[in-house]
């Protein structure tokens, strides 16, 4: 072809890397503002779904890989944080009903729940939650300054509000003290629901609630130059809503959790 219409072989290479370039213009267009829009926070498989979400245009994983490694974009790395946590001393362990199964076929089915904690200054600020593993919703939660059994019997008292029918439901923990508390072991009960604990140590028998809170730290707090416990707790607020309502997931068919809920209620 290339003798036929008296075209050299370097032109020809060339126009064809003109051309790839002119047809990604508008991909990477799209990239970069989805990318710049959430403030650089995720890597390819999450902006995927992002601009599903926004934009009503589904790109392959794959495309969008490649693209932002041409543009230079990369997802802001996770740090990495040891927490301390308090094991009991008492007897009231329950056992582990959850067994790593993370999924659930109908709202209040099983719950998980756990409490993390984010340094301002010197002073901490806690968060406990409680999560839907049918939607990963979360459902209640309770910030405070000091992490005691008032925190988590808060979060609950909201929950219970808000879902009154939960009999049959599974509550699972890991074992810190405020779990194995003969308040927390007294309250479930009266609403029907069974108390399901994590093996001592081992993160990963709760890893759905750990989840949530690296992607809170990581794209709701760590971005952000916090100087106060009001702002941070602010900031939380802002992320909760943006994840129940704004933030798809890929296990939701692309929806976000309150979107999944209310078409299963449909």
């Amino acid at each position: 072809m290339c003798q036929l219409f008296g075209v050299s072989r370097s032109g020809y290479y060339a126009y064809l890397k003109r051309k790839q370039t002119d047809r990604d213009a508008d991909a990477k267009k799209l990239i970069s503002r989805a990318y710049w829009r959430y403030e650089g926070k995720y890597g390819y498989r999450q902006l995927q779904l992002m601009i599903w979400q926004d934009e009503g245009i589904w790109m392959n994983h794959k495309k969008i890989l490649r693209l932002m490694q041409q543009l230079g974009l990369q997802a802001k790395i996770r740090r990495k944080r040891r927490l301390n946590v308090t094991y009991p001393t008492g007897e009231r362990v329950a056992e582990n009903l959850l067994k790593r199964n993370f999924t659930a076929e109908k709202p209040n089915q099983k719950w998980v729940t756990d409490v993390t904690q984010y340094r301002v200054g010197d002073r901490w600020l806690y968060l406990s939650a409680v999560k839907d593993l049918f939607n990963n919703e979360i459902v209640a939660y309770q910030l405070g300054e000091r992490n005691d059994n008032e925190l988590v019997l808060q979060t609950f008292t909201k929950a219970f509000a808000k879902q009154k029918d939960v009999t049959g439901l599974v509550v699972h923990s890991d074992q810190g003290f405020q779990y194995t508390s003969h308040a927390y072991h007294d309250m479930l009960p009266q609403v029907g629901a069974q108390i399901s604990m994590s093996r001592r140590g081992n993160c990963l028998d709760n890893a759905s609630m750990e989840s949530f809170f690296s992607h809170l730290k990581t794209e709701g707090l760590y971005p952000y130059d916090i100087r106060n416990l009001a702002e941070a707790q602010s900031r939380i607020e802002k992320y909760i809503r943006f994840y129940n309502r704004k933030r798809p997931q890929r296990k939701l068919n692309k929806l976000t959790p309150v979107e999944y809920r209310r078409q299963f209620a449909a």
